[in-house]
């Protein structure tokens, strides 16, 4: 694969060879177009390096012994706790101990050029690129630049954090030392994720501060309730509806927490998960008549709004679904639409649910928060289906009346939610809480997705004895 260091032509030029830039440079080479995809870091981003894959990764042993011990037989045979240092040494394989080779041989088996430095848009189809060494080099794109620059980590203008130096979700799913107490500022999923990890991991105290009255506020309330409990039970301390007001570091490496009221928690270490920026600040948006560090808008096959039939803007800067599975999901799209253009083949806004249209993105986005229990979820809440406007009845059970529940679990505590279209008669968002839901999501996503109807899901049997037994159980509820 040629390493890019001077001025070059191709049909498409990418910004950013993360997970969803890959997708949207395959899909255009699959397409018959040359690609160029830039890099300022690690081809793969975040996702393969800081985010979903080394999260699951410091998670995965603690759900794994978890699981062992609420199994009689398997209990027994528990004769220790985690292994905190062989937890990390697992997390760092599967980072490919933060090296990109492997990805790099990816991209030259695709056959998509690749550019090292930081990108920006240099005028209509002009990417500049200024390398680690060595002088800037423009690459030019006859058909399209596609921005796959992600999202960062948004730290909240409280006096004084940031001298404290907090750890963001980089440091939490990249650090090689337990810390002894570790302060959380935030309620979402990264927040709860972390907590949940180091906890397990071996952090003696654990405290997570929120602003709301709620853990995992974009779920159903029952989720963050029982992810609240869990951690109850597990030592890990919540604070909810609770402002921080200013933050410390000592001489000595504590870090002191001051909320509304005057409490103060300290801690070795402190995590801020207060949510997303887009990366947009430095990639040349003035330079085509749009504004740094904003959010763009795109329509469904990500062309932005107000760039030309051109800029195209995939994954967690379109603010549409902050999700990697989602920003690849977008990049296919992406890829295929910008190829379609080129042919002829696509004119005008691409139609709904065609390879050209990241349709899901408004009404069946499915994730998986992999907390013990796990929250699943996919579509929409039930308070978010009335805010819309539709007439919905929500059906709710407990998985662990399930008969192959208790066979995963002795004593499985969940929780499963339905919320259906009444005028329709056809599932619009799923909610399941308790051990490994994040498997049952998948089938809840493709009846939101087809829009299936609940007399025909009616006939999809599900197996006995295993957990998915609760879509019968649901729709028994419902009525059917």
């Amino acid at each position: 694969m040629p390493l890019i260091d001077r001025d070059g032509e191709y049909d498409v030029v990418v910004i950013g060879a993360g997970s969803t830039g890959e997708n949207v440079a395959g899909r255009a080479v699959r397409g018959g177009l040359s690609c160029a995809i830039v890099e300022n870091e690690l081809v793969g981003g975040d996702c393969s390096y800081w985010a979903c894959m080394p999260s699951k990764a410091l998670l995965r042993s603690g759900q794994a012994l978890r699981a062992a011990l609420a199994v009689d037989g398997a209990r027994q045979a528990v004769t220790d706790t985690i292994d905190s240092a062989a937890v990390l040494r697992r997390r760092d394989s599967f980072t490919s101990h933060w090296k990109d080779d492997g990805q790099v041989r990816w991209l030259d088996a695709e056959h998509i050029d690749l550019a090292r430095g930081r990108g920006r848009l240099d005028g209509e189809r002009r990417v500049s690129v200024t390398p680690p060494e060595g002088p800037a080099f423009t690459l030019t794109a006859r058909t399209a630049v596609a921005i796959c620059t992600g999202s960062k980590a948004s730290i909240p203008p409280i006096p004084g954090i940031e001298s404290a130096q907090p750890w963001t979700s980089r440091e939490a799913t990249s650090a090689q030392a337990v810390p002894r107490r570790l302060v959380v500022i935030g309620g979402g999923v990264v927040a709860c994720e972390m907590a949940d990890a180091w906890r397990t991991l071996g952090s003696e105290e654990v405290t997570v501060i929120a602003r709301e009255d709620r853990l995992l506020l974009n779920c159903e309330a029952f989720a963050g309730e029982a992810v609240r409990a869990s951690f109850r039970q597990r030592g890990i301390d919540v604070i909810l509806n609770t402002v921080t007001e200013r933050v410390t570091r000592s001489a000595d490496g504590v870090v002191t927490v001051t909320l509304a009221g005057g409490r103060d928690v300290s801690g070795d270490q402190l995590l801020v998960a207060t949510g997303r920026a887009p990366r947009t600040d430095d990639i040349g948006l003035d330079r085509v008549g749009l504004r740094p560090g904003a959010w763009l808008n795109v329509d469904d096959s990500c062309r932005v709004d107000g760039g030309g039939d051109w800029l195209y803007a995939a994954g967690d800067l379109n603010h549409r679904a902050l999700l990697t599975h989602m920003g690849k999901y977008q990049g296919r799209a992406c890829g295929d639409a910008i190829v379609a253009r080129s042919k002829g083949e696509l004119t005008g806004d691409p139609p709904a649910w065609s390879h050209y249209a990241a349709t899901a993105d408004h009404t069946a986005v499915p994730q998986v928060i992999f907390t013990d229990p796990e929250v699943a979820a996919v579509g929409l809440t039930h308070a978010k289906a009335v805010a819309a406007g539709l007439r919905v009845r929500a059906v709710d059970y407990e998985i662990g009346d399930v008969a192959g529940a208790g066979l995963i679990a002795d004593g499985y505590t969940g929780h499963a939610r339905m919320i259906v279209d009444e005028a329709r008669k056809v599932i619009v968002g799923v909610t399941f809480t308790g051990p490994g839901v994040g498997d049952l999501i998948h089938a809840a996503t493709v009846a939101v997705v087809g829009e299936v109807p609940l007399d025909r899901l009616w006939h999809a049997v599900p197996s006995y004895p295993t957990v998915s037994e609760i879509w019968l159980r649901l729709l028994e509820t419902y009525g059917l």
